[in-house]
C-alpha cells in the first residue's frame, strides 16, 4: 500500500511540476527568457508568518522521492556534482565527485561513506519549516510532497553552512557567498510563487534590498 501511495505521489510530483513550469514560464509571457526575479517578487503575497503548531516534516513527505530512475538526493548530486563515480548498486548511486559549492564558493570532494556523506547535503532553498509557516499548511498532501522534491527547490551545498542556515529565510540568513546572493534569493522567489507561499515584510525588503545589486536577475526555471 505505501509503494502504491509513493508511486502515486511520484506520479503527481512529475505532473505538478510540468504544469507549474508552464504557469511560471507564462508569468511573463511577452518576454523571451524566464522573467525577472523581481516581477515576480512583487506578485508574492507579504504576510506574518503563520504559527509552527502541527508541524511535521512528515507531513511534506517520509524521505526522498523519486525523479526518474533515481531518488531525489542521488538525483540533485547527479546534476550538481562533477567528476562523478557511480556505484555499482544500488541503481543511481553517487559514489564520489565534486562540487563547486554555491554557498561557500569552496571545491568539495565528496565521498560517499558513514563520515563523510555529510559533508556534501541536499539543502531545500526554501526551507521545509519556513513554507509551513508561510503558507504549505494549506497545500494539499501533493502539493507539499512535490515542495518537498522539487528539484526547483534543491541545490548540493556545503553541509556546515546548510546547517548554519538551518530553517532561516533570507531575513536573517544569506549565503557566506555574497556572489550566489542573486540565484539564491531569486531561487527563493520562484519556489514561493510556484508554490502560493508568502514573504515576510522583513524577508521581501532583504530580497529587494539584494536585487537592487542585480536587476536584471531572472527566476531559474523549473
Amino acid at each position: 500500500m505505501k509503494t502504491s501511495l509513493r508511486k502515486l505521489a511520484s506520479s503527481l510530483l512529475v505532473a505538478v511540476l510540468a504544469l507549474s513550469a508552464v504557469e511560471l514560464s507564462t508569468a511573463n509571457a511577452s518576454a523571451a527568457s524566464q522573467p525577472k526575479a523581481t516581477v515576480i517578487l512583487s506578485k508574492l503575497l507579504t504576510k506574518g508568518r503563520a504559527p509552527k503548531t502541527g508541524y511535521d516534516r512528515a507531513l511534506f513527505s517520509d524521505g526522498w522521492g523519486d525523479i526518474g530512475d533515481c531518488d531525489t538526493r542521488n538525483f540533485i548530486l547527479s546534476r550538481d556534482l562533477t567528476n562523478i563515480v557511480w556505484r555499482a548498486s544500488p541503481r543511481c548511486t553517487v559514489g564520489s565527485g565534486i562540487l563547486k559549492d554555491p554557498y561557500t564558493g569552496k571545491t568539495i570532494n565528496f565521498v560517499r561513506g558513514v563520515s563523510t556523506s555529510s559533508a556534501v547535503q541536499i539543502d531545500h532553498v526554501v526551507a521545509v519549516s519556513d513554507a509551513w509557516q508561510k503558507g504549505a499548511q494549506k497545500l494539499s498532501s501533493a502539493k507539499r510532497y512535490s515542495f518537498y522534491n522539487d528539484p526547483l527547490n534543491l541545490i548540493a551545498v556545503d553541509g556546515p553552512a546548510n546547517q548554519q542556515k538551518s530553517d532561516s529565510d533570507a531575513a536573517s540568513w544569506l549565503p557566506p557567498n555574497r556572489a550566489f546572493w542573486c540565484p539564491y534569493v531569486s531561487r527563493q522567489i520562484a519556489v514561493k510563487y510556484k508554490y502560493s507561499l508568502w514573504v515576510t515584510s522583513a524577508e521581501r525588503e532583504s530580497m529587494v534590498r539584494v536585487l537592487k545589486t542585480c536587476p536584471n536577475q531572472v527566476i531559474p526555471k523549473g
